[in-house]
């Protein structure tokens, strides 16, 4: 009851790409807030009142603790003028913020106040800081703003942000927003977003629309700009630096989003993906660590997660023929970082080919993913290995590394148990970890899965992990299995990420390493079972309603899959160059694609409820296999779907 709060309605709440406004009941206040590429707009609806007052908090965090706050800053420079700056720790251990914020109109007297304890107060305390004075410095920092309002005024207010200084936020302040048309800013932001939504049109219900369009719009949330408008940025050395031919990037939840996210910005962004894997580059080139990033955030690396899972992204956009992005640099790079002894278990994972569950908890995880990523590096060397017009030192450089990181990825093989039929932890001696339990998600080598699901997890050698399983008919049992078998909740009670609600049976959709696993029926010789399971995830576990997402969005990678899936196509494998078919949850689709002709989708069946997809056909030519590679379908064209109510 105390405190600046206010109870509000859900009623008077509304959300809309690039706006949102909620009534404020106490005060009586109407909040809405737009935003351009620069800076965010404020705008507040008073009633009459002689002591109106809009409050800055400094201290206030989604995810807030004691100590959270290092160092902050106010200064009021006029009556319609205040910068200042937060330096906080948390998901970006040392994160920079400068701000410019500009007032509509003056406002008649301010206030700040430091609730922080300060053992030296030195000779500051002479004078009165709270009432009317421009500057405060400390950890606990809150501001309010006075003003006279008359019923229904309304005061606006403008903010620049920066990494770089007060100097960035105010030259991304002028830029962002010239003027103080509120509405037409609003206009231009939901034009924005009408713009990269409209890039896929579909034909579908009303439910599946609406639901496309939310995992599409999440999609393109991140990553985000990060740079000031004149091209400067902090690094993650933490100096400032001047993105030089293409625009940096932020947020690489890189072991959630190489998987589909990534994928499916190259598809729609190449010239984006160029600007985002180029700030990996230059993160490789300032990181003190000597690698590329692992979840970078706000110019500092936050180690989240396991693999290098930025090599992927970067080896699929020069596999794909992206310009403006230097392949012998970009291996180089990717080289680099898989050989970086920071990596948990990398000296052992080099000499022994599996990670020991000595020097990892998760080794058995990160043995498979260290695997993948190491054939991402062995394809793109050889790409680059036979490429015309690089100097003799690179061709050699990227041969040695393609024999090399081919090796390297088969080194899954070292830590499959043929008794069990199981990937398993195994110790440096060689030995098994025991006891096991293929079932659980705790203390089994396993990140945020258990065996059953990262047994199923090479998906740049799907034919060997088959014939490791005992060849076809042993690989589809134990796939149905995997869709049909029940899950105990005690199996995943300490594993925060895996919860019942994105548990189909024993496959675990709600968390990332399983994402792959229905399409792996496509190279089996019952491909139509894919096409059940992917649109019966895509019936229940995405839905219009609140809590209509299964598990953690992840930057977008839960959204990306339902995308990729409702379009009719999988990367499965990204730098393999090619994509997994399914069959689309969507009548029709045309994807815009940026310099070539659009990728028309058409599904043509005798109902709504064909799921199976009998034949396929590429601009007129039949598929005879349940696969298309990247350059074809990137090149635009015509895929049709004949689809039926059962397998052919």
């Amino acid at each position: 009851e105390n405190g600046y709060r206010s109870r509000y309605r859900k009623e008077t709440e509304k959300a809309e790409p690039g706006y949102y406004r909620v009534f404020l009941d106490e005060p009586g206040v109407l909040a809405e807030l737009t935003a351009t590429e620069q800076a965010g707009f404020h705008r507040y609806t008073f009633p009459a009142s002689d002591s109106a007052r809009i409050i800055l908090d400094l201290v206030h965090g989604i995810y807030n603790y004691e100590g959270k706050v290092l160092s902050a800053h106010i200064r009021v420079v006029n009556d319609t003028l205040v910068t200042g700056y937060r330096i906080t720790r948390g998901w970006a251990r040392t994160r920079y913020l400068y701000f410019a914020m500009a007032f509509s109109r003056p406002f008649k007297a301010y206030g700040l106040k430091n609730e922080e304890q300060s053992v030296y107060r030195g000779f500051w305390r002479r004078f009165n800081q709270e009432e009317n004075f421009p500057e405060m410095s400390g950890r606990k920092i809150r501001a309010h703003f006075e003003f006279n309002t008359g019923q229904g005024e309304q005061i606006l207010v403008k903010t620049g942000l920066s990494a770089t200084g007060m100097e960035g936020a105010l030259k991304n302040l002028a830029a962002g927003i010239r003027g103080w048309d509120f509405d037409e800013v609003r206009a231009s932001a939901l034009a924005a977003w009408e713009r990269e939504l409209g890039r896929i049109s579909i034909s579908a219900e009303t439910e599946r629309m609406v639901n496309f369009y939310t995992a599409l719009y999440h999609t393109l949330q991140s990553p985000v700009i990060y740079q000031d408008v004149d091209g400067r940025y902090r690094g993650v050395d933490h100096e400032i630096h001047r993105a030089e031919g293409f625009t940096n990037y932020t947020i690489f939840s890189l072991w959630d989003t190489y998987r589909a996210e990534h994928p499916l910005l190259a598809l729609l962004y190449p010239g984006r993906t160029a600007d985002m894997v180029n700030s990996m580059l230059a993160h490789f080139d300032q990181s003190p660590e000597n690698m590329l990033p692992v979840w970078s955030h706000h110019g500092n690396e936050n180690w989240c997660m396991i693999g290098y899972h930025a090599v992927p992204v970067v080896a699929d956009a020069v596999i794909r023929g992206i310009p403006g992005i230097d392949p012998a640099r970009a291996l180089r790079a990717c080289v680099v970082t898989a050989n970086n002894p920071y990596y948990e278990g990398i000296t052992d994972y080099r000499e022994l080919g599996y990670v020991p569950s000595e020097v990892s908890s998760n080794s058995a995880s990160v043995t498979l993913e260290y695997a993948y990523d190491d054939y991402t590096i062995s394809r793109l060397a050889t790409l680059l290995s036979a490429s015309p017009g690089i100097s003799e030192a690179d061709r050699k450089y990227a041969s040695e590394a393609a024999k090399a990181f081919g090796i390297r990825s088969q080194g899954y093989q070292k830590i499959f148990d043929p008794k069990t039929g199981f990937m398993r932890a195994r110790r440096r001696d060689g030995t098994l970890q025991t006891p096991f339990d293929p079932l659980s998600t705790h203390g089994q080598g396993f990140i945020e899965g258990n065996a059953w699901n990262y047994s199923f997890y090479l998906p740049h050698d799907v034919p060997g992990m088959i014939s490791l399983f005992g060849g076809d008919q042993p690989f589809v049992r134990r796939l149905d299995s995997l869709f049909t078998m029940h899950l105990d909740d005690r199996h995943f009670a300490e594993t925060e990420d895996v919860t019942r609600s994105g548990i189909m049976g024993n496959y675990v959709h709600g968390n990332e390493p399983s994402h792959h696993i229905p399409y792996l029926y496509n190279w089996t010789t019952q491909p139509w079972k894919t096409h059940e399971r992917v649109h019966s995830i895509i019936n229940t576990l995405y839905r219009n309603e609140p809590d209509g997402l299964c598990g953690n969005d992840d930057c977008g990678q839960m959204s990306a899959w339902y995308i990729f899936s409702a379009l009719g196509f999988y990367p499965v494998c990204p730098g393999s160059g090619e994509y997994a078919l399914g069959s689309p949850g969507v009548g029709s689709a045309r994807v815009e694609l940026p310099g070539k002709p659009p990728l028309l989708i058409e599904v043509r069946g005798s109902g709504g409820n064909d799921v199976y997809a009998r034949s396929v056909t590429w601009n007129g030519k039949l598929l005879n296999r349940p696969f298309i590679g990247q350059a074809e379908l990137e090149g635009g064209g015509t895929l049709i779907f004949e689809t039926g109510p059962g397998p052919k």
